[in-house]
């Protein structure tokens, strides 16, 4: 909500600072009469005359300040003359025109410092003579036009910096102290200070075993009490019910050993095929030939396919190659092929027949609505379904103990972020997203994620943390870069966050970082999307130096990936690319079949006994309540190095 608070801290500033100079504004607003429809809604076009300010175009219109922001982003950073605005049919009201009123501009020496415009000043020398950005400055003076300042005309320049109001986060308490760590002190001696075990303070402060002069440690504001022996449930009484918790078996060192299996397994793979598409090999072109259209029958190569099914015929490909390895270790494995697209007559069919009863497991299908039918019905069968790729959030686990996913889901990939970024505690961060609403759930949770990591290390108005709405240039006339260079800072060390996933904006974002980083030390982080995006400029991730959680990672020099590859070659005559299915096919099939193999029904209770040395992926499968599915956590941390290397970083290692 970040955005939503910010704009109605502008709704206040510019319902009061109406004028900017001086001289008192007298203006009349007349309201436009053009509407125009702009994909099914009615709007206004209104065209902004000298003098009108976003307060006077809202009241003519009667809406409020913030629905004519929400509608026109870019008047966040105030209105020009002959810019166009539109505003909803919807919510005008029947105001009279704003009448010619004097308003008297009101001073808040709080918040601002009031300054005279001298001979030869702009906006721009302001902005370095008080240490703010030019945008603050046109953000705190509504309706002033930059290129027709008057000598003596009277400028507000905010005493705040770029965007950093105190934040207010759910998991703000008054649970905690901080201690600021000083000369000769370590954790023994600060927990002997506050009555406190050095286990206790290390409870409040991960990661944190040698504290430095100058670090915060986090004391808790009072003692926990110590947990008490339950006392014996006398026979008589009724026994409380307990919730089960989700129990974890902790993990052997080294990979579990996969040699020697025996038994039988039928699997059934639920995959998009597409196979009445791939049976049509003519397509009729309708090309327009000299102003006129042309139809003509195009007969397909012989090697075509179609274009939906590539990913999934490499993943069956990558599942036949594990089928053939285990069958060497002696399982014998019986595989059951279903074409399940996304409408759900084919699987609801499919289960009628009862033909997935019999299953030892299931893989697939790929769309959430399908995988929600497959799990319900195996559940009461007891079958484990695994989910192959990714899907838009997690919440097909819940109630669901035997579905898995094999691929995080953003949320994961955001904890491990938000970890991530709290390493760099003493840092300008900054917080970039698109969601101009501030209504995406994904970037709250981002937000408030990356805060309660922070606050291990820092109290909350020591964190340096300045948020930015994205706007695409041709929004600010390729001013986007300009805007970003104000929220970073020269004087210390920044990292840019991109909270988005869209393909436009972090293209965007990664052009204007890669700009700025000759005038700034910045170090960029993004969402595990960011590998897989093939329309980026691959130099530019390499010269930013940019970290990426993702869910894949090939080391093309151990032996099994060796393996793997020539094997794909002797057999489908191609290598697979790092990016296709085929490696994933590949690891879900060997995991999970090797896994009941060995240890039977357990497995799918305790999935951590079970660690194989995999082509791409570690699975760490975690649940949150007894009842639930399994989730993979496991992410690596792959950087782009400057010179022009993919590597793995290293888990904590120290930040640079």
């Amino acid at each position: 909500m970040r955005i939503i608070n910010w704009i109605k801290t502008l709704t206040i500033l510019i319902s009061v600072l109406i004028c900017n100079n001086t001289v008192n504004s007298q203006v009349v607003v007349e309201k436009s009469k053009d509407k125009v429809m702009i994909s099914g809604t009615a709007y206004f076009i209104h065209q902004v005359k000298k003098g009108e300010t976003a307060y006077s175009i809202s009241k003519a219109y009667g809406i409020s300040v913030e629905e004519l922001i929400r509608e026109n982003p870019p008047a966040v950073y105030g209105i020009k003359e002959g810019q166009t605005l539109r505003i909803p049919v919807s919510l005008v009201t029947e105001a009279k025109p704003t009448e010619s009123v004097t308003v008297k501009r009101e001073h808040d020496e709080s918040k601002f410092i009031y300054h005279s415009l001298k001979p030869g000043e702009t906006v721009y020398s302001l902005s370095k003579s008080y240490g703010v950005s030019e945008n603050e400055i046109i953000q705190s003076n509504p309706g002033m036009d930059i290129t027709k300042l008057s000598v003596g005309a009277e400028i507000a320049v905010p005493k705040r910096e770029f965007m950093s109001n105190q934040q207010k986060f759910n998991d703000q308490d008054n649970k905690y102290v901080y201690h600021k760590v000083l000369m000769g002190e370590t954790l023994s001696s600060i927990a002997k200070q506050y009555g406190l075990t050095v286990r206790q303070l290390r409870r409040e402060n991960r990661d944190l075993r040698f504290p430095q002069v100058g670090d915060f440690v986090r004391i808790p504001g009072a003692k926990k009490a110590e947990i008490q022996e339950i006392e014996q449930v006398k026979t008589d009484t009724v026994p409380a019910i307990v919730e089960e918790l989700p129990v974890k078996i902790a993990r052997s060192a080294g990979f579990t050993p996969v040699k020697d299996l025996k038994g039988s397994m039928d699997v059934a793979v639920l995959l998009p095929f597409y196979l009445s598409e791939n049976s049509m090999r003519t397509e009729i072109d309708s090309s327009v030939v000299k102003g006129k259209k042309t139809y003509k029958m195009i007969k397909e190569s012989d090697d075509w396919i179609y274009p939906g099914s590539l990913d999934f015929l490499e993943m069956y490909q990558g599942i036949l190659l594990a089928a053939d390895t285990l069958r060497t270790l002696g399982l014998n494995i019986n595989l059951h092929t279903y074409d399940i697209k996304s409408d759900t007559i084919e699987i609801t069919r499919l289960i009628k027949t009862g033909k997935l009863a019999d299953m030892d497991l299931i893989i697939g299908p790929v769309y959430s609505h399908n995988l929600s039918i497959v799990s319900d019905y195996a559940r009461n069968l007891d079958i484990p379904v695994v989910s192959p790729v990714p899907l838009m959030n997690n919440s097909a686990l819940v109630n669901n103990p035997t579905l898995f996913m094999a691929t995080s889901s953003l949320e994961i990939a955001q904890k491990a972020l938000a970890k991530k970024i709290s390493e760099y505690y003493d840092h300008n961060i900054v917080f970039l997203h698109a969601d101009s609403l501030g209504v995406d759930e994904d970037v709250k949770r981002f937000k408030n994620l990356i805060f309660t990591e922070l606050s291990y290390k820092l109290p909350y108005e020591e964190i340096k943390f300045k948020e930015f709405l994205f706007y695409s240039r041709s929004m600010f006339n390729n001013d986007s870069i300009n805007r970003l260079s104000h929220a970073l800072s020269e004087q210390s060390k920044n990292i840019v966050i991109i909270a988005s996933e869209e393909a436009p904006v972090i293209s965007e974002v990664i052009d204007n970082v890669s700009g700025l980083s000759r005038r700034f030390d910045v170090k960029l982080f993004g969402y595990p999307v960011i590998r897989d995006l093939d329309r980026l400029d691959q130099k530019e991730l390499f010269d930013m130096d940019i970290m990426v959680y993702s869910p894949y990672w090939i080391d093309y020099s151990k032996k099994n990936v060796k393996q793997f590859n020539l094997n794909f070659r002797q057999k489908f005559h191609t290598q697979p690319l790092e990016k296709s299915y085929a490696w994933q096919g590949y690891d879900i099939a060997f995991y999970f079949l090797s896994g009941l193999a060995m240890h039977g029904k357990s497995f799918i209770r305790h999935p951590e006994i079970h660690y194989p040395d995999l082509l791409q992926s570690e699975y760490d499968f975690k649940r949150e309540a007894a009842g639930d599915g399994f989730e993979n956590q496991k992410l690596f941390m792959v950087r782009y190095t400057k010179d022009y290397q993919v590597l793995l970083e290293e888990e904590n290692k120290p930040p640079q």
